[in-house]
């Protein structure tokens, strides 16, 4: 290999042979008994003008080299960067994994069920073990079961443990039998701000090794670490599973689209405004698969915590991550939550001497792939709903556009299409013996909720300073309304406290109802009796305001059909309100005590009252106390009795924890490609677009009638018990019945304007869930596809939106594009997807779904390929196979990741 140095001319040799296992060893310096990998000593210009996103890449590659997994050539191709962007494949080995207990559970699933297959081969089952550091923080379990009062959290948590003790039981094995695994117990908080104040490290020091510190998630909103600087994004479980085991990811050298902040904040906007600004922004321009990293002089005016919440909602603007390198408030934010001096003057030592350290002032020689730019101060109040978090919606406009709403199609993602006369209906609700209107736009939830928001201290101190100014007018929140407060840690609880805006906060109703993801994820609980079915009686559009980042339709609750994100000081105000519909600037928010007008601008706290408040209250030593305590503070869990050994006995009659088929029958040699296992396909369902994983993936309540009830009821398991799925996720026999279980799931096969999770069985012509209709195939021995538009499986990252179709039988999804993650995790589980070709659609090709389809794979096959589709009535055309690295091909032709690396552990042995 060589490399040339861009200064001098010379070109450096680079031998590989077995004797010289990194050839850029020749790079490590040391400094103060630590050593480090000196990637600016190779006097490359092109360094310079790398992002500092894609030089953290070069960092690794070059660390990681050992000419076969990582080569010099992938060295080569990052330097490069400029002309490989977009088409260069390089390895991407994460310097750790971090996990929440809903992906969490089936990833320590899976890996006992690797170690069970390599026994049976006759491994040592012991080598299936995490190689990286892993974090599990339980934190998807809890439900909003409790609100609106003192002891929620004390219920909820109870009813958690009550519900999820098997999995915890589990987990709590896992965090004994696996080496590396280290499992943060329910109660703590939300993995991404855990992540943020605590687990992250920023530079690892390492055996005295020094490395930036880079990760991949089993959430979507891993994201949000970028924030700190730390180079990370969300997988699959079944990608982070390989990462664990020491496989790198492989990666298309992404393009960087540089997003220039200039100027400030206005007074009255806040770091959520500028998110579902920049989010709608980025869609706009489009940056699927692509990194953005912010520069310019206005991040300087941004905190830590605001740059977090722009970060955790890079897959809601659609990028793979969004960047902001490590500067000095970066490090201030590391000092305030409680890392030692001498870690932090480790990172400002070792990111300035290889580059990787950002003054936002300073002129930079970066080139990036596209330039954006944004004024913070054109910033202004902004929600987004009601169906996508990219629909961004100014709070001035927010009346007309709900109006708008209401007359749209209901196909779209703007329209509920109320009939003209119904839509200024008022009807009227007796609750607890009081009589309250309601009408179209009228909330029933109001959550303060998801780690985009509550790791930020002054947008939850300006929500409880909303709260106490419009106590103090008389104006409180309807008890109908479902209120909840779930902070993503009990730092949140501390400094509210000490503030003394939690007594506000639970007087209109946000008391604390746990730690947790819980509304943001669908995990909202029951609505109030008999609230849902006076909307659903009066045929009302109910509303959600929530401060989360994804309100994807049935996401927050199947009842409410619009959903709105917010700042958690304007989810107080609309919940006041009680309705969306509102226009702030002519209508008040509510009658005061003595019957005046108060308006929002009378409650809004300023910018001052805020950042004093901040300063006071968020200190080292809050973060300090919190953390020092958060493996051993839960009582439950430190009373759970876990099994012993390497080996986890999995019990037939459990309905949480299974035994898992994918790698039960695989044998150690690699199946060839058999073209008959693609032969006269049928189309179980055909989508349009922006279908999103959960629409796939079961996620949610269990509903009393569908496939995975059946088995439960068969189980003895009684209606009150079914949990969640998500809660269940370690089970397949649940999962796969809960696949595209989605009320909202629009199929076109059984016809336009009719949603629910029901195809059409072409055989007979029956309507059957789409279960019932994929095991009536299976018997039949009919390989199924999927039809799809654009953007198929976008939202959050769900292993079980890949797991559950390949159950099901699904062999192809044919779709106009796909979202990243989505397409790495189909591979991932032996699905191929496949790319109708620009300008081109099911629509354009006059398919009906009713087809029988044939495919041309064959074991010469490789990424990027043209696979022509030929359909039982003669006609054909042709696809874009998405496999796109020929690791990925790998993996398929393994029948999947999982037993690609069990058959590596095997040959190793």
């Amino acid at each position: 290999m060589c490399i040339r140095d861009r200064s001098t001319g010379i070109q450096f040799l680079y031998f590989i042979d077995s004797s010289m296992p990194n050839p850029f060893d020749n790079l490590l310096k040391e400094v103060d008994g630590r050593r480090y990998y000196d990637f600016t000593a190779l006097n490359d210009a092109r360094i310079e003008k790398l992002p500092i996103s894609i030089r953290v890449v070069l960092e690794g590659v070059i660390r990681n080299c050992d000419n076969f997994l990582v080569s010099a050539d992938d060295v080569e191709k990052v330097l490069n960067w400029k002309e490989t962007q977009g088409k260069g494949e390089i390895p991407f080995a994460p310097a750790r994994v971090i996990m929440q207990d809903f992906t969490g559970v089936p990833a320590v699933v899976d890996l006992a069920g690797m170690r069970d297959a390599v026994a049976r081969l006759g491994g040592d089952a012991t080598k299936i073990n995490p190689l990286v550091p892993v974090d599990l923080v339980i934190d998807h379990s809890i439900q909003v079961d409790a609100s609106r009062s003192q002891d929620a959290k004390d219920l909820n948590e109870a009813k958690e443990f009550e519900r999820n003790a098997e999995r915890f039981t589990f987990l709590k094995w896992g965090s004994t039998a696996f080496e590396n695994l280290q499992i943060i117990p329910p109660g703590n908080g939300i993995v991404h701000q855990v992540n943020l104040e605590y687990l992250a490290r920023v530079v690892f020091n390492n055996k005295g090794l020094m490395y930036p510190d880079t990760l991949v998630g089993t959430d979507s909103h891993t994201t949000m670490i970028n924030g700190l600087g730390c180079l990370g994004w969300g997988v699959g479980g079944i990608e982070a599973e390989a990462a664990m085991l020491g496989q790198p990811q492989s990666m298309v050298l992404p393009q960087v689209v540089g997003f220039r902040f200039d100027g400030k904040l206005a007074p009255g906007s806040t770091a959520t405004d500028v998110v579902l600004t920049v989010t709608a922004q980025l869609r706009k321009h489009g940056v699927v698969g692509k990194f953005v990293e912010f520069y310019g002089a206005g991040v300087a005016n941004l905190s830590l915590a605001d740059r977090a919440t722009i970060s955790n909602m890079a897959p809601e603007y659609g990028a793979t991550c969004g960047f902001f390198p490590v500067d000095e408030v970066s490090l201030g934010y590391l000092s305030q939550t409680g890392r030692t001096q001498e870690h932090v003057d480790m990172i400002r030592s070792y990111l300035k001497s290889v580059g990787l350290f950002m003054d936002y002032t300073a002129q930079s020689a970066v080139e990036y792939s596209a330039n954006l730019s944004l004024d913070l101060n054109t910033v202004v109040p902004c929600i987004s709903g009601p169906k996508r978090p990219h629909d961004w919606v100014a709070v001035s406009d927010q009346q007309n556009d709900f109006k708008k709403c209401l007359e749209n199609p209901e196909g779209g993602f703007k329209g509920f299409a109320v009939q003209p006369d119904n839509r200024n209906t008022v009807a009227n609700l007796n609750f607890e013996n009081k009589d309250y209107p309601i009408t179209h736009g009228s909330i029933v939830i109001a959550a303060i909720t998801s780690c985009t928001n509550t790791s930020n201290p002054s947008v939850l101190i300006a929500a409880g300073l909303v709260a106490k100014k419009a106590l103090a007018k008389g104006l409180k929140i309807n008890p109908y309304i479902k209120t909840s407060l779930s902070p993503g840690s009990q730092a949140v609880e501390v400094y509210l406290r000490q503030c003394g805006l939690l007594e506000p906060l639970a007087a209109q109703g946000f008391s604390i109802a746990g730690y947790g993801c819980m509304t943001c994820i669908g995990n909202s609980g029951q609505l109030y009796p008999g609230v849902g079915e006076k909307f659903i009686e009066n045929k009302l559009v109910a509303t959600s305001v929530l401060s989360g980042n994804r309100n994807f339709e049935a996401r927050v609750h199947p009842d409410t059909a619009g959903n709105y994100l917010a700042s958690p000081p304007l989810v107080v105000a609309y919940a006041i309100a009680g309705r969306m519909n509102i226009n702030w600037e002519t209508e008040p928010i509510g009658k005061g005590t003595n019957g005046e007008n108060v308006f929002l601008k009378d409650v809004w706290p300023t910018n001052e009252e805020v950042s004093t408040i901040v300063k006071t209250v968020v200190t080292p030593k809050l973060f300090k106390e919190v953390y020092d305590t958060i493996k051993f503070n839960n009582e439950a869990w430190n009373s759970l009795s876990a099994p012993e050994g390497k080996l986890y006995t999995f019990e037939d009659a459990s309905t949480y924890i299974a035994d898992p088929p994918f790698c039960s029958t695989m044998e150690e040699e690699i199946p060839a490609i058999s073209a008959k296992n693609y032969e006269n396909a049928a189309c179980l369902a055909y989508f349009g677009d922006s279908v999103t994983t959960d629409h796939i993936s079961p996620a949610g309540n269990i509903a009393k009638n569908s496939p995975a009830a059946r088995l439960l009821t068969e189980r003895g398991v009684e209606r009150r018990d079914f949990n969640t799925y998500g809660s269940r996720r370690g089970n397949d026999n649940i999962m796969v019945r809960g696949t595209f279980a989605n009320t909202r799931l629009s199929n076109k096969l059984i016809g336009e304007g009719q949603t629910g999770p029901v195809t059409i069985h072409h055989k007979t012509g029956e309507s059957l869930s789409i279960f019932d209709a994929a095991m009536r195939y299976k018997e039949e021995k009919t390989p199924l596809i999927i039809l799809a538009g654009k953007e198929y499986g976008s939202g959050s990252s769900r292993d079980w939106a890949a797991k559950g179709p390949q159950l099901l039988g699904i062999k192809v999804v044919i779709a106009e594009s796909f979202e990243r993650i989505h397409r790495s995790n189909l591979v991932g589980m032996g699905i191929v997807p496949l790319a109708f070709k620009n300008g081109e659609s099911a629509a354009t090709h006059g398919l009906t779904g009713t087809e029988r389809f044939t495919f041309g794979f064959s074991d010469s096959m490789g990424p990027g390929d043209e696979i022509t589709v030929t359909m039982d009535n003669g006609k054909s055309f042709t696809t874009i196979l998405r496999i796109d690295t020929h690791v990925e091909m790998k993996f398929y032709r393994n029948g999947g990741i999982l037993p690609y690396v069990v058959r590596e552990k095997i040959r190793k042995q």
